[in-house]
């Protein structure tokens, strides 16, 4: 490597704003110098990635082997097993078994991830939710690798190895933990503007989901639909909850990672063992090459998204988790995922990033799991027969017999034989011409049109909750510099969002950061992309966390039950000791959890049942009364027992009882409270802006 100094002019991606900096020659790791870090080598502009491109495959083969064994990302993960039913066959663009007819049942194994964070950290950080499905079809395993973003935070995989380097914990001091407030992490999107969309959604509820079973998936890139007669369809896959989407407010999250760090764990697990078993329809968005050339963005470009508004959603099946693993560890933790692993029928695109991820997972597997023969462990092991003429390797299980090991050959047990025809696995013959270059094309360059459409989108609640989210952290970046060049990218968007977040950070507004092309304002709104106004009217799946003390009446608790029950939810019984309480009728009232340990940050409304003199022995108790002003600055529907007045006198909220509060003092109030909870919250109590959503 060379030893002099050179000067560069860094702008990291299209728009990025230019700075002189003094730096050696960066060179790959056998010392070669790097012409550019910034692309793949490519066959034309939006041509396929060239599998020569050793500076990708050094950059990202030293990346897949920096951790052994636990995962570089998405460490913290979870796993169900599960079903997955077809319910309207596809046979006209894809050959893809597990789509060819109504009610084909396909084995699924579905693990649920953080990103950022170690195995060990917490479930509630702001952070991309990883959405991993194996489909065990009987041609064969598909993995459909997302996440409940569908977006990306960067164009092309040369860059993956940068991002995750910038949102872990920082090597000389091993943290923060699973968390993107710190320097580093803003300092590398301020400088790539292509990571603008992505932040967007990183900072809207999206990224602290109430549990996994309240989460969208999608599988992010666009891929290729095969037909029989080699057809091809652009496709993109889509997750919806059964239940409906619903996620929690910050100040939430920081409480339920301290009551309960393994908050989405434990509720997938309770759910499934419990037979309340979480669905998700798997909807497509169908579209061909004339629809695609029409659109105002490259669909190759993995930051940006197909709006459900201009192709529709067609649901196509319906998963199903109803098994726990038997081995967190055997299943979990062993199973491995690659996005190239597909049947006939489905296809890739020259998406940059996806030609990386279709590289580098089987290189990290390789180097996670020991060997090749991470296969034929029993989570990754195909459903279907298999015949190959593998060899050896380490941890080989199978014992091949006889002398043929090798093809082609005369023998006549020869093995197996290539198979032809429709349902082979064949790739769609497209056209490949172009130089070989490291460019990205002119039709990646809008960066902020996409960011503006999702802001513009959101309800007031929702754009108050990024405003809050990007001040956060953008607080706990020390670099005054990072703040301005962030804020600066945010100009580009929606100069009331760049505004808000200048004033919270009590610094001068800047100017707009340049970008490559013009911002787009004739884009119009997608609804879809906001969760507020597709909200699942519904408390199906919720719990309500109700308090009671000794002397409460039994009738409220009975009629509180009844009705949640009705509306598929369940009520917790909440006492300030584990063994329970007396209830008004002198028989006993077990409870489910004890006061200090379940805070009602846990559940999605609360109720407050106590006698005249539990209500001052609750007052006196900080954590009844952080249990009912949690629950009400959270702005969640509250019951409230006619003897309460005491506690309610001591948290300094009896003025401020509104219409999300109820006097739980018959069975009719009762039903009321249950039914106004399927909104989920009260938003015109929020403490920020005050605004109430539309129902849109």
């Amino acid at each position: 490597m060379a030893d002099e100094q050179i000067e560069a002019v860094t702008a990291v991606g299209q728009g990025g704003e230019p700075h002189q900096v003094a730096a050696e020659a960066l060179t790959t790791s056998q010392g070669a110098p790097v012409p550019d870090n910034q692309n793949s080598l490519r066959a034309g502009e939006r041509g396929p990635t060239l599998l020569e491109d050793f500076v990708l495959r050094d950059k990202i083969f030293r990346f897949d082997h920096e951790r052994i064994p636990e995962r570089v990302v998405h460490a913290r993960g979870y796993g169900a097993h599960g079903v997955f039913e077809c319910t309207r066959s596809l046979t006209g663009v894809t050959v893809a078994d597990l789509f060819g007819a109504v009610g084909r049942r396909t084995e699924v194994f579905v693990r649920f991830s953080t990103v950022a964070g170690r195995a060990g950290s917490f479930d509630l950080a702001r952070d991309v939710r990883g959405f991993a499905v194996k489909f065990y079809t009987r041609e064969g395993n598909w993995d459909l690798v997302g996440n409940n973003i569908p977006v990306f935070f960067i164009q092309d995989a040369m860059k993956f190895p940068d991002l995750v380097h910038a949102v872990k914990e920082d090597p000389d001091r091993g943290f923060p933990q699973a968390q993107s407030a710190h320097d580093t992490y803003w300092d590398f999107v301020s400088c790539l503007p292509e990571s603008t969309h992505m932040t967007l959604w990183q900072m809207s509820d999206r990224a602290i989901p109430r549990s996994f079973r309240f989460m969208e998936g999608f599988g992010v890139h666009t891929f290729r639909f095969l037909a029989e007669d080699g057809a091809s369809t652009y496709v993109k896959f889509h997750w919806k909850p059964v239940l409906g989407c619903q996620s929690v407010v910050w100040d939430e999250a920081v409480k339920i990672n301290g009551a309960d760090p393994d908050f989405h764990r434990r509720d997938l697990w309770n759910a499934i063992s419990s037979g309340e078993y979480p669905q998700w329809d798997l909807a497509v968005q169908l579209f061909d090459q004339a629809t695609a050339d029409a659109l105002p963005f490259d669909v190759l470009d993995p930051t940006k998204i197909v709006p459900e508004e201009t192709v529709p959603l067609q649901v196509v099946g319906r998963l199903t988790l109803d098994r726990t693993v038997d081995n967190d560890f055997a299943e979990t933790e062993q199973v491995a995922f690659c996005t190239q692993n597909i049947v006939p029928g489905i296809g890739f695109t020259d998406d940059p990033l996806l030609q990386g991820r279709n590289f580098s997972y089987l290189d990290t597997q390789l180097s996670r799991l020991g060997g090749p023969n991470f296969t034929q462990l029993p989570v990754n092991s195909a459903r279907c027969p298999m015949a190959f003429f593998h060899q050896d390797g380490h941890m080989q299980h199978d014992v091949p017999s006889g002398q043929i090991n090798y093809e082609p050959n005369s023998s006549d047990h020869g093995g197996p034989r290539e198979r032809t025809g429709a349902k082979a696995l064949t790739t769609f013959a497209e056209p490949v011409t172009g130089t070989k270059t490291r460019l990205r094309p002119d039709s990646f360059a809008d960066h902020y049109s996409q960011a503006k459409m999702f802001w513009d989108s959101q309800t007031a609640v929702e754009q108050d909750h990024i405003v809050a989210a990007y001040v956060f952290e953008l607080s706990k970046v020390g670099e005054p510099a990072i703040r301005t060049r962030m804020v600066s990218n945010l100009m580009n968007v929606d100069d009331g969002l760049a505004s808000r977040v200048a004033a919270g950070l009590g610094m001068p507004l800047p100017a707009p950061s340049p970008a490559a092309v013009p911002v787009r304002t004739d884009i119009p709104r997608s609804p879809a992309v906001s969760m507020m106004r597709n909200a699942p009217r519904t408390f199906a799946g919720r719990t309500v966390g109700a308090l009671v003390t000794d002397g409460v009446e039994r009738s409220l608790v009975d009629a509180l039950r009844s009705h949640a029950a009705d509306a598929g939810a369940s009520v917790v019984i909440v006492a300030p000791r584990v063994g329970g309480v007396v209830a008004d009728d002198g028989g006993s009232l077990g409870a489910d959890a004890q006061l200090a340990g379940a805070p009602s940050v846990l559940f999605d409304a609360a109720a407050i049942l106590t006698s005249a003199a539990g209500a001052e022995e609750l007052a006196a108790d900080p954590a009844a009364r952080d249990f009912i002003t949690d629950a009400f600055h959270h702005s969640k529907f509250v019951a409230i027992g006619e003897h309460c007045g005491p506690l309610l006198r001591r948290t300094g909220l009896v003025d401020s009882v509104d219409d999300g509060c109820f006097p739980l003092d018959s069975e009719r109030v009762a039903a009321d409270f249950i039914e106004a909870c399927a909104d989920l919250r009260y938003w015109p109590r929020t403490a920020i802006g005050g605004h109430n959503p539309p129902k849109e």
